[in-house]
């Protein structure tokens, strides 16, 4: 699961903590934006059943915060839990690979006086990516008053699933993890209760195809794509 719940910093209607929401869910990990306020109010739901493992900073090119009194927020974070051994997880180590470079001459068999030469070559540099990630907001352009860019949630999707796997957010927003998830080849459910950002999710898909039955995303069929109306006949189906 990755997901946005709301985080009750502030007086807006629809920005008020769900009760309960971890125990309605079935999977062993999560992926969980929040603000420290948040995490220090609501951090303990976790606690219970859950292992922390770790976290990203989110740092934005603009700030979020309202008090003009203290620094200006400009940054959000995604702590990742989990259950059971973490050696059963399925993870994918967030590498990035950097330019070449070139590696000095150097002589063959550490003979210097023999003037022979070996070639020279380039290695690739292969690192962990940083746990502070440096994404634009969707200031703008957002549909959704607290949308988040496909730019941070998608390392978080690669990560935790498989190609082909499940990732669900229940609560959608924008359908941004929807949009990541179908992007890297996985499949993926999302629920919100605000029938409004449903269907500016739906729209914002109009033009696409979902991946549903995790064909990958540069070799799948066209047998196995399905169009939002497809999803929507399918839903009504299984209600029926």
């Amino acid at each position: 699961m990755v997901t946005d719940p709301p985080y009750g910093d502030t007086s807006l209607d629809w920005d008020q903590p769900v009760k309960g929401w971890l125990d309605l869910i079935d999977t062993r990990q999560v992926w969980c934006f929040g603000s420290m306020r948040f995490w220090l109010e609501h951090g303990s739901d976790f606690r219970e059943d859950w292992t922390y493992a770790q976290e990203i900073v989110w740092e934005k090119h603009n700030g979020s915060g309202f008090a003009a009194d203290r620094f200006k927020r400009v940054h959000e974070l995604a702590l990742h839990w989990y259950q059971g051994p973490w050696s059963t997880l399925h993870l994918n180590p967030p590498v990035v690979v950097g330019q070449p470079r070139k590696r000095g001459t150097r002589r063959a068999n550490g003979t210097p006086h023999t003037g022979e030469i070996a070639a020279s070559h380039y290695d690739s540099t292969v690192r962990l990516k940083r746990s502070v990630l440096q994404v634009r907001s969707e200031h703008g352009r957002a549909i959704h008053p607290t949308q988040k860019p496909v730019g941070i949630v998608d390392p978080l999707v690669r990560f935790s699933v498989r190609q082909g796997g499940l990732v669900l957010d229940p609560f959608m927003g924008s359908a941004t993890t929807l949009v990541a998830a179908k992007q890297s080849g996985r499949r993926a459910i999302g629920i919100e209760i605000n029938e409004q950002y449903c269907t500016l999710a739906a729209e914002r898909f109009a033009q696409q195809s979902l991946d549903l039955v995790g064909a990958e995303i540069s070799g799948g069929g066209g047998s196995n794509q399905m169009t939002v109306d497809d999803v929507t006949s399918d839903i009504e189906g299984r209600a029926a």
